[in-house]
């Protein structure tokens, strides 16, 4: 693996964990730029198709619902679709008539780039505003030197621990199913993308699976062995649909890589992608699955 792929990794690994631990503005920040530098590759995509997108007005409406969704999570769903509407009251009243294509790829750059995303945020942000600590909403955890008692992962906030969980899940998919799938892969897992295997994705799925429930423990979520495989199949398996969506994208823009952001990896789109489908998912297990366990 060449030292810049592996340098450039553990940057990105560094910055992703400070700003998760810090949360409030700091994490919300970390994701404006994620958010803006993939929102550019995807019109890039969708460019080289020959449409036109509303691409300025999908990254300011995207910008916008980031800080909604640190000020007030509950409101996110109610301005996503205003922030479409701006979108298509930007095409229809431009000077060149808009398309379907047009229309059609502006708002999936809005779901797909945007709204998805900002579940990191609003999940982060679980808790957030009860336990901060620092300037801008943001969370140090702290040790009393005066309690003699074993720090408990549990007792971090809801949101950090659930994120971090995440994270790690992923990492677990992609870790095991790079391995797995180029030492021992033999069947091709999709015409999409032809380097992904079968024995590599469900060898990818059984990592995360493995770490969630290991997490399930330390978090003393209630039955631990099922609630934390179930979480771990569910990130494991929209770790996996969101890579192929990515590939899809590409293959159908005749590109290999998003973007050349990343010494090594690619463009954001390219490292990112196995992130999108997931957070939506573990948001709503935390906040109305978890709760009725």
């Amino acid at each position: 693996m060449p030292w810049s792929r592996i340098i450039s990794g553990i940057v990105a690994i560094t910055l992703a964990l400070i700003a998760t631990i810090l949360g409030g503005w700091y994490f919300t920040i970390l994701f404006a730029v994620i958010i803006y530098l993939g929102q550019r590759e995807f019109f890039n995509l969708v460019k080289a198709k020959g449409m036109a997108p509303a691409a300025k007005t999908t990254l300011f409406v995207s910008q916008l619902l980031l800080i909604i969704c640190t000020l007030d999570g509950n409101l996110a769903d109610a301005i996503m679709p205003v922030c479409g509407t701006l979108i298509c009251f930007y095409l229809l009243f431009q000077p060149k008539m808009a398309t379907i294509a047009d229309i059609s790829a502006s708002v999936l750059g809005l779901f797909y780039t945007g709204y998805l995303p900002s579940y990191w945020v609003r999940m982060r942000g679980i808790d957030g505003a009860n336990l901060s600590n620092l300037p801008l909403g943001g969370y140090l955890p702290q040790l009393d030197p005066n309690i003699s008692q074993s720090f408990e992962v549990s007792a971090l906030p809801r949101g950090l621990t659930a994120t971090l969980l995440t994270f790690l899940c992923i990492w677990a998919a992609d870790i095991g199913a790079y391995i797995v799938g180029k030492f021992f892969g033999k069947t091709p897992l999709s015409d999409i993308s032809p380097k992904k295997t079968v024995e590599g994705a469900l060898f990818g799925v059984i990592g995360s699976v493995l770490v969630a429930i290991c997490g399930a423990y330390l978090l003393k979520w209630p039955h631990p062995i099922i609630v934390g495989a179930a979480v771990g199949l569910t990130i494991g398996i929209a770790s996996i649909l969101g890579d192929l969506t990515e590939s899809m994208l590409k293959r159908d823009a005749g590109v290999k890589d998003s973007g050349q952001l990343i010494p090594g990896h690619g463009g954001i789109l390219d490292r990112t992608d196995s992130y999108i489908f997931t957070a939506p998912l573990v948001y709503y297990f935390v906040t109305l699955l978890l709760p009725l366990l």
